[in-house]
């Protein structure tokens, strides 16, 4: 399989096959295991499983189709794994017959196609962000942005929003976000895997935004941190839930990560997952995203834990690389507590 450097949209809507580590301690034989779902954390569930394959031939597909349709999919018993953005609470767990524990952590972006206007040089509030995805705001040059970005030469440029079209964790995340820095928003349109969206364009998972974004002048809308570094898209400062502006990086990421409360009795469920953490450095869209493995598949559930626990021991690099935030060694400690104390009791 040759390296990807840019995620491509096609590469979305098919199966990825890559591989895993020999010497398996589940089994002496070489397996493949089967997840779909999120496509927040697509590029690094790649790079894990191609990176596993060569250490012990064993293989992981995963598709990125969407959180809604990777719940689906473990639901159906059609996938080993689901991967979600959307933490699902203990009572729909118990309904679906499903566990659940954090991979990975991630950020979502606002990004811009701005002529003119780089990275990180366009500061977006609250009120700017959820006007222009209401469609009230339809220029670049209106007074709302102006006000924040007196030194920025804004063009009269007409704004295309893109949004997902597809049941999705990230507009889960990011319109929960909006609800809750947006009375307006909250009252007409709400949050949800998916949403009447006011304005804009569909677009199929993060990949499909990215590639929207990139071939139209004026367009916005919302990614995940690791397709706005492959593609080299330009992102917006934001506010903080504490009134500052922050850009997003590394250190903003982690600033709110460590804010997490995580229980094993809660399946890892997290109201809100970890957007709006308090803090001035906190990066206000970050999200942890969630696998999800059927309670009567004991053995199988063996091999996607085995895959996972060879990534939280090995992966930290390939994630931290692709802009994600490894999960703080405590809370690896905790999930595997809860795969031997509730997954395998």
């Amino acid at each position: 399989m040759k390296k990807m450097k840019k995620v491509a949209v096609a590469a979305l809507t098919a199966a990825v096959t890559v591989g895993t580590v020999a010497g398996s301690a589940v089994s002496a034989k070489a397996y493949t295991i089967n997840g779909a779902g999120a496509t927040f954390p697509y590029p690094v569930y790649v790079e894990w499983a191609k990176e596993y394959k060569m250490a012990t031939g064993n293989k992981v597909n995963y598709q990125g189709i969407g959180s809604g349709g990777g719940i689906k999919q473990v639901t159906d018993r059609v996938v080993d794994f689901g991967g979600s953005d959307k933490m699902l609470k203990p009572a729909d767990l118990g309904k679906r017959k499903l566990y659940q524990f954090p991979a990975v952590i991630g950020s979502i972006m606002v990004v811009y196609n701005l002529p003119g206007v780089g990275d990180a040089e366009l500061k977006l509030s609250n009120k700017a962000v959820s006007d222009i995805f209401l469609g009230k705001i339809k220029y670049w040059d209106d007074a709302k942005i102006k006000t924040d970005n007196p030194y920025v030469k804004l063009p009269h440029l007409p704004i295309t929003v893109v949004h997902r079209a597809e049941g999705s964790g990230t507009t889960w995340n990011f319109t929960y976000w909006l609800a809750h820095i947006s009375s307006t928003w909250k009252g007409k349109v709400g949050y949800g895997k998916v949403v009447r969206w006011p304005a804009g364009i569909g677009a199929k998972g993060n990949a499909g935004v990215t590639n929207y974004v990139k071939r139209i002048p004026g367009a916005i809308g919302y990614v995940e941190y690791a397709y706005k570094k492959q593609n080299k898209l330009s992102a917006a400062v934001l506010k903080t839930s504490d009134g500052h502006w922050v850009k997003a990086s590394d250190e903003t990421f982690k600033a709110a990560a460590a804010h997490g409360k995580w229980t094993k009795r809660t399946h890892f469920y997290i109201d809100g997952n970890l957007l709006l953490a308090p803090g001035k450095n906190s990066w206000p869209l970050t999200v942890a995203t969630m696998i999800l493995l059927p309670k009567e598949k004991k053995e199988r559930n063996k091999l996607v834990t085995e895959f996972f626990n060879w990534a939280f021991k090995n992966g930290d690099d390939a994630a931290a690389r692709l802009g994600y935030v490894p999960l703080p060694k405590e809370v690896k400690s905790m999930i595997k507590g809860y795969w031997s104390e509730v997954v395998f009791k």
